[in-house]
């Protein structure tokens, strides 16, 4: 079924269209979240996108465990990975390398792609602004460049969020 990949920089409505399309797809939804509330600006951020999910959706929280967690979905349920970019956070924060990083990224977006029901993954574009001044920063732009990619080209569509419009992006013809 199909996968759809929304990226977008912050704040731009990535996550308000990811839950428009699955409110729009006739299943039964599974949200699964990846962050984790680490201060209280990120439990307000957290707590800002529960009240905007609809009341009668499943809500998953597994910051690490994608994998797993995809598996544990009901088939006929769609599914909203929100975000990638955190998970990439989570994953990098246990010191888990970036060879193992890219397998975990492919295994997740192939488990989303071949389930029976819709994905719609999440996921912050951060390659498009300045550089990172510290190495860890850099590191993280550009793992979660690669795993964007990986996740992209295992989905049927690929689309970009800019305030609040949404841009089809087109598979690479070579």
């Amino acid at each position: 079924m199909p996968l759809t990949l929304l990226l977008g920089g912050a704040r731009s409505g990535k996550s308000t269209a990811a839950v428009l399309r699955a409110s729009h797809s006739g299943a039964p939804v599974v949200f699964l979240a990846t962050g984790e509330a680490g201060d209280g600006e990120m439990a307000a951020r957290i707590a800002r996108h529960r009240a905007e999910r609809p009341t009668g959706w499943t809500t998953v929280e597994e910051p690490v465990e994608l994998a797993g967690a995809l598996r544990a979905c009901p088939a006929e349920a769609c599914v909203v990975v929100d975000c990638l970019s955190l998970w990439v956070a989570n994953v990098m924060g246990r010191s888990v390398g970036e060879g193992e990083i890219e397998r975990l990224a492919v295994e997740g977006a192939a488990l989303a792609a071949g389930r029976r029901a819709p994905t719609i993954a999440v996921s912050n574009e951060v390659g498009m602004g300045v550089v990172p001044d510290h190495p860890l920063g850099r590191r993280y732009r550009d793992v979660l460049g690669r795993v964007n990619a990986l996740w992209a080209a295992a989905a049927n569509e690929a689309l970009l969020v800019v305030a609040g419009r949404v841009l089809r992006l087109e598979k690479d013809a070579g």
